[in-house]
Order: structure tokens, then C-alpha cells, then sequence
């Protein structure tokens, strides 16, 4: 058995790629549209996974968005993704300098998540040993729900 994808419906897919790919920093592997049926597939990997994902179409995120317009409710229902990052407090700085909530921020050095603007959540884990704590993080309550 191997992980192949994870699918996230999304109602709005520039701004679902301005997340993922400009603020979180996934890159676009593949794109498929499908004017029959009307939706577009845009398949995702995390930096470390762009080669792999290239010959064997893993691991990846698959956003699926339908040209006729749903409203998708849920999304907390699915869990959350989970990436491994080199520095979570640069990352979780350049996703608050773009104005992405960090909802439970990286206090322990450890963990942080965010959520994507469908709703998905996101856990964001430090590579190696926890960073020591740091500022302004230490002292950041949780926003809303992860």
C-alpha cells in the first residue's frame, strides 16, 4: 500500500492556490480540466516531495474545485493535513505576514496550526527537535477553532 492524495474540495480556486502555494509554499505538480463534467483538479506536493510527486503522483494534495458554485460545509469534519517544516517561526511569521490566522501558534517550538480559507486545518510541525521557545509565540493565545 502507498499514500497517493488527499482531496480538499475548494470553492474559490485562485485564492485556494494563493494559500497553499504563495503562503504556505506547496508547488503545483499537475493541473486537469474536465469541461464535461466541469471541475478542475490541481494536484499539490510540499517542496521536498516536488520530484517524487513528478514520476509517481505522490504524495499530494488534490484541490478539487467545481465550476458551478457549492457551498461545502464540514471541513472540520476531515481532521487536518500535516507538513514538517525546517523553521516553524519562520514559517508561522510569513503566513501571518500574509494575513493567515495562525489559530494555535507554535508555542512549544513544536506544533502550530492554521487553516486554509475552505476551512481545512493545517498542522505545521517542527523538523527535528523542538525550536526553544521564543517571542512573540510564547505568549500568543489560541484564535478560533483548529
Amino acid at each position: 500500500m502507498q499514500f497517493l492524495h488527499t482531496m480538499v474540495r475548494v470553492r474559490d480556486l485562485e485564492t485556494a492556490l494563493d494559500f497553499y502555494c504563495i503562503k504556505l509554499g506547496l508547488a503545483e505538480v499537475n493541473r486537469y480540466e474536465n469541461k464535461g463534467g466541469r471541475f478542475t483538479l490541481v494536484f499539490l506536493a510540499a517542496p521536498d516531495d516536488v520530484e517524487r510527486a513528478k514520476l509517481d503522483q505522490a504524495p499530494l494534495v488534490e484541490l478539487t474545485y467545481n465550476w458551478d458554485p457549492e457551498e461545502y460545509s464540514g471541513g472540520r469534519n476531515f481532521g487536518h493535513l500535516a507538513y514538517r517544516v525546517d523553521d516553524i517561526y519562520v514559517l508561522c511569521q510569513r503566513l501571518m505576514d500574509a494575513g493567515v490566522v495562525i489559530n494555535r501558534p507554535p508555542r512549544d517550538g513544536r506544533m502550530a496550526f492554521v487553516r486554509s480559507p475552505d476551512g481545512i486545518s493545517i498542522e505545521l510541525l517542527q523538523k527535528g527537535e523542538p525550536l526553544p521557545p521564543a517571542e512573540p509565540w510564547t505568549v500568543m493565545a489560541n484564535t478560533g477553532s483548529w
